[in-house]
């Protein structure tokens, strides 16, 4: 395995002729899905420079901001685990040094590659947890097997989100276009801290959060570019991730690092429907009769399969996935 250099970071990449991914070391964040044809990554990359997170200091970096985020987006980078949060952490976890969407965001991870495949480890000390992702390619797919290790004796109540954030040039003001399979929807409405805020009203921006279709046992998403022909689609069993949560950025948030020039979309697939605390995700229970969060058993290893693919297609009905 050769160690590489991306965007200023630590990173590997694996390859075959049609795609390429790289993942960061730091953070552990799927940072590209190159489909080599357009030379086009879909995945976000943030207009601010990006650091390792092991380096960040909230005294010497206000340029990430000052808040329990901080430390997130001084590294943030394409698709990155949220494990075992998602959302903010309460204002004791804060205190104690949690980051927004957990430990697995900012974490140190022991990666190693040959052959097309790449895997993934890092310990979560805070959350007393395991974490391991192999990356296989297979064509225009990419295999992802992730696996989360439950280190405590006792059982424990988690949420576990992929937060697949797409960004230009593949994402377009009202040209790029999404599919996904959903029967439900709620809005959170934009300033509101709580779940309280949920309203029925149109979807209008800031999240929106989506029970993927249950008569379905395969769930996904498609996103697709008429500028590139290109397509991303991610694949996963509906099972294990029954929410899609629906996040938008477009050149509004004025404070550190975004300053008013960030364009994304976060498609954010999970055990959970809504970014929240911990405390208000296990008072939450369940929306629309569905669990809001996942369970791990005390010393038990839960695993979860899921596919991305880079696909060239004149259109987006074009597209088909099957898992």
């Amino acid at each position: 395995m050769t160690e590489i250099r991306y965007r200023g970071r630590r990173a590997t990449s694996i390859e075959n002729e049609l795609v390429r991914v790289t993942v960061l070391h730091e953070g552990g964040h799927i940072a590209e899905i190159l489909d080599k044809e357009s030379g086009v990554n879909p995945l976000w990359t943030p207009p601010w420079e990006s650091i390792e997170p092991s380096t960040y200091e909230a005294r010497k970096h206000p340029e990430y901001g000052a808040d329990a985020e901080s430390k997130l987006l001084s590294g943030i980078m394409g698709h990155n685990l949220c494990m075992d949060i998602f959302g903010g952490p309460s204002r004791e976890e804060a205190a104690a040094g949690l980051t927004v969407h957990g430990e697995a965001s900012v974490a140190v991870y022991e990666v190693t590659a040959a052959d097309g495949e790449l895997t993934q480890r890092t310990r979560l000390p805070q959350a007393q947890l395991r974490v391991e992702r192999r990356i296989v390619l297979a064509g225009r797919a990419v295999e992802i097997i992730e696996a989360v290790e439950n280190e405590a004796i006792t059982d424990r109540p988690i949420a576990w989100t992929e937060h697949v954030t797409l960004g230009p040039p593949f994402l377009e003001k009202g040209a790029t276009e999404f599919r996904a399979p959903v029967t439900q929807s709620r809005v959170l409405e934009e300033g509101c801290g709580d779940f309280a805020c949920y309203t029925d009203a149109p979807v209008s921006g800031g999240f929106t959060t989506h029970l993927l279709d249950p008569a379905r046992d395969t769930a996904f998403f498609v996103a697709w570019s008429p500028r590139s022909r290109l397509a991303l689609a991610y694949v996963w069993r509906r099972v294990d991730f029954p929410w899609l949560g629906v996040w938008e950025e477009n050149n509004r948030r004025r404070g550190a690092p975004w300053n008013g020039r960030t364009l994304t979309r976060g498609m954010e697939f999970g055990a959970s429907p809504v970014a929240e605390t911990r405390r208000q995700m296990i008072e939450r229970g369940s929306l629309f009769g569905v669990p809001a969060f996942r369970w791990i058993p005390a010393r038990t290893r839960v695993e979860v399969r899921y596919r991305a693919l880079a696909i060239r297609a004149e259109a987006a009905d074009e597209v088909r996935v099957d898992y």
